[in-house]
């Protein structure tokens, strides 16, 4: 990571290979009749994306833990509803699809064998990870990802961006402030503010009841940020409703804990590796069994041709 002061694209690999899975039909099979719809699908996505944008530093954030231990302890509904089973060592399992597990380790011994950084930190989700080689980058950064969350990281000063896949990632909607504030009527810093105040039943997160996005962006808009909007709780004279005081006053608990929740954290520890996008594949004979096993043929091959480009 040392030094990286080109284009970082930072994959968030789980939201892409999940809209891969569920993009590409599973009559895409290996040679034993696999599945392999999911694997093919980033591969294509992951080509498309480097010849489309052209980082100089390419990274697939995993999720190391998806749903970690220190955010369940402050929001114990924290992705409570896709729990598969709990486990008392390690991360819990994930409701994922039965022909979609056995696709990642495919997908990361791909990723390994072509040279594409992959990191996941023990602990940590992929979000996370993200967020961190965002802080630590010196140039710009390309954030792909099917997830929301990360807006909070658009940053126009710094050349941050996400992209949003809206079919496929042939078609992205690129994600700066102007776009924020037209949408959502925040910046990025104020984007978790204005998540935490809504909420957000996919990630199991209640919000303020009663407070929808306008009303979260009308208040922010007042107010500033989520410290001036519980302020503005204790200020007879602040213009609060009544009902939004006693709903906000109400909310205190889960207000002085959602913001460590939500926010993705920016300083993972994270492993040194080397983060250029490969210009030949790391290991062409693990790469060609790969190919074999699998059938990627040439989902696979014009993402070698792209990349040694």
């Amino acid at each position: 990571m040392r030094g990286v002061t080109g284009r970082l694209m930072l994959l968030d690999t789980a939201s892409l290979y999940f809209r891969a899975y569920f993009g590409v039909p599973d009559s895409v099979k290996a040679p034993d009749g696999t599945p392999v719809n999911a694997v093919r699908g980033l591969l294509e996505f992951i080509d498309r994306l480097v010849k489309d944008h052209r980082p100089d530093h390419l990274v697939a954030c995993m999720d190391a833990d998806w749903r970690p231990q220190w955010r369940v302890d402050l929001i114990p509904s924290y992705k409570a509803h896709r729990v598969a089973e709990e486990r008392a060592a390690g991360p819990d399992e994930e409701v994922v699809p039965d022909t979609l597990s056995p696709q990642v380790p495919v997908i990361e011994a791909v990723l390994d064998a072509l040279g594409i950084a992959r990191v996941g930190v023990e602990g940590y989700e992929a979000d996370d990870v993200i967020g961190t080689f965002t802080a630590r980058a010196k140039g710009p950064v390309d954030i792909v990802t099917g997830d929301r969350d990360l807006y909070q990281l658009v940053d126009d000063a710094r050349g941050v961006r996400v992209l949003y896949p809206l079919k496929g990632v042939g078609t992205l909607q690129l994600t700066d402030e102007a776009w924020l504030r037209e949408k959502y009527g925040v910046d990025g810093r104020g984007y978790a503010d204005l998540a935490l105040l809504r909420g957000d039943p996919s990630d199991g997160l209640p919000g303020v009841p009663g407070i929808g996005e306008k009303t979260a962006a009308k208040l922010l808009a007042e107010f500033g940020d989520l410290a001036g909007i519980v302020a503005a709780v204790d200020d007879p004279k602040a213009r609060l409703t009544p009902t939004q005081r006693k709903r906000l006053d109400e909310s205190r608990p889960y207000l002085s804990v959602a913001p460590t929740v939500v926010r993705v954290a920016g300083d993972v520890p994270l492993p040194e590796v080397d983060t250029a996008v490969p210009r030949a594949a790391h290991d062409p004979v693990a790469l060609q069994g790969l190919a074999e096993r699998w059938g990627l043929g040439g989902s696979l091959q014009r993402l070698l041709t792209t990349l040694t480009a």
